[in-house]
């Protein structure tokens, strides 16, 4: 067999592994060890399989990984994202559809503290769906917009997403934290517009909420100082080439470590779970980036980017074309796959292609994640609608699906705003002083 029809069956079954529910560290190292041995030799491949978790698990960059995962739990537990909620509320709950609003904003909010959307869609069906019960939301609009809100935890930064991006195609972390803040707040206020325009449509599906006085409304914006503190400090940092993005995760950190000592929150419980969960999260994360390392030896070897490459450097079409299709391959996948498997097999296949049209990787990299924000609440996988419809019980599945469709033609409508307009993600990046 040719090396690329080699590739070709590996990728293939691993496709089938992690349909099976093989996890995906494990399927990609297995797969990756299986294929490179039959193309080079056992000892080649037990070679590689003895370097590469030490060369992966030792990088410098490897160490933005636990603590950016440190800080988001330490903001989450600590009570951030219910002041969010709560500020939205005293600002926008008055509004037709105000409570679904103010769940996309503190949404927004969250995302810029933890980077975690799941962690966002679980909080907020927690905090933000009794409120809407009752003032008599309609369950399709109140579910979601939790399930869309929580999305915009791995795009507005910092994001575990933009994290593996930067990991696997060697683009600049910061940079990518950075170009995330425009097209963020350019979704927030398209998932705002959707909900408005629903609640015009459907009177009755959002009550406005009660009025909220001068100063309830001042007290609430005084209680967001922690969120605001968070994020003027990693992404003003990063931005003015204060610290690297390794530095702003270690700051980040010790900064969410300090607003938990500050609320006085259970402190010495919150700090061991967070301590707790950072080690199995990032133990998680670094099994899956072993795994892909060993993958992509393989996928290297088996020359597959590069007869992919030359294919579509044979073709006719427009460059802009070929984007839209991996994009469209990528919704595709990300309704039978997870965010994972999507950006650590799928990415270094299709990656090389778009370097090769010469398209900016950060450019690049946003649309990438707003994909896989579509992944996260597209059927049948859909893991924000299953955390939503876990936390809410006895709310149906295909209501709360029926309640995406809004929000993801908001993602599809942000996806080519930002395709039209590459500078809505390069301007910042590109304004960022170097360190």
């Amino acid at each position: 067999m040719s090396p690329e029809l080699v590739g070709v069956i590996g990728l293939l079954c691993l496709f089938v592994l992690l349909f099976l529910g093989m996890p995906i560290g494990v399927g990609l190292a297995f797969v990756g060890f299986l294929g490179f041995s039959y193309l080079f030799g056992a000892d080649r491949a037990l070679f590689q399989l003895g370097m590469v978790p030490f060369s992966s698990a030792a990088s410098y960059s490897m160490v933005v990984v636990p603590l950016f995962v440190l800080m988001g739990d330490l903001a989450f537990r600590s009570g951030m994202t219910k002041n969010a909620f709560q500020t939205a509320y005293a600002l926008l709950g008055r509004l037709p559809g105000g409570l679904a609003v103010s769940t996309i904003g503190a949404s927004a909010a969250f995302a810029a503290c933890t980077g975690s959307s799941i962690a966002a869609a679980a909080t907020m069906t927690k905090v933000a769906l009794p409120e809407m019960r009752r003032y008599n939301y309609n369950s399709a609009l109140a579910t979601g917009s939790i399930a869309a809100g929580g999305t915009l935890g791995i795009l507005i930064p910092p994001s575990n997403s933009m994290i593996f991006y930067g990991l696997i195609t060697d683009a600049s972390i910061g940079k990518m934290f950075i170009a995330g803040i425009l097209p963020g707040i350019l979704l927030t206020s398209l998932f705002m517009v959707a909900i408005f325009i629903w609640v015009s449509i459907q009177k009755n599906a959002g009550p406005a909420g009660k009025k909220s006085g001068w100063r309830e409304m001042f007290q609430a914006v005084k209680n967001l100082w922690a969120v605001m503190i968070l994020a003027i400090i990693v992404l003003g940092g990063l931005w003015g080439g204060v610290f690297s993005p390794t530095e702003a995760a270690g700051i980040g950190a010790f900064t969410a470590f300090i607003i938990t000592l500050i609320y006085r929150k259970n402190i010495k419980q919150n700090i061991f779970i967070s301590l707790l969960e950072t080690t199995k999260t990032s133990a998680m994360i670094i099994m899956i980036l072993i795994g892909s390392m060993i993958f992509s030896y393989f996928m290297t070897a088996s020359e597959l980017p590069d007869a992919l490459v030359r294919v579509i450097e044979g073709t006719t079409l427009p460059p802009i074309s070929i984007i839209i299709m991996i994009l469209i391959v990528f919704i595709f996948l990300g309704c039978i796959f997870d965010i994972a498997a999507l950006t650590f097999v799928v990415l270094p296949i299709v990656f090389p292609i778009v370097q090769a049209m010469g398209f900016d990787t950060i450019w690049f990299g946003i649309l990438y994640v707003i994909n896989a924000e579509m992944a996260l609440i597209t059927p049948p996988i859909g893991m924000n609608v299953f955390v939503v419809y876990g936390v809410a019980r006895n709310v149906p599945m295909y209501t709360i699906f029926k309640g995406i469709v809004p929000f993801f033609g908001a993602m599809v409508l942000c996806t080519a705003l930002i395709m039209i307009f590459p500078d809505i993600a390069t301007f910042l990046p590109g304004s960022m002083i170097q360190r």
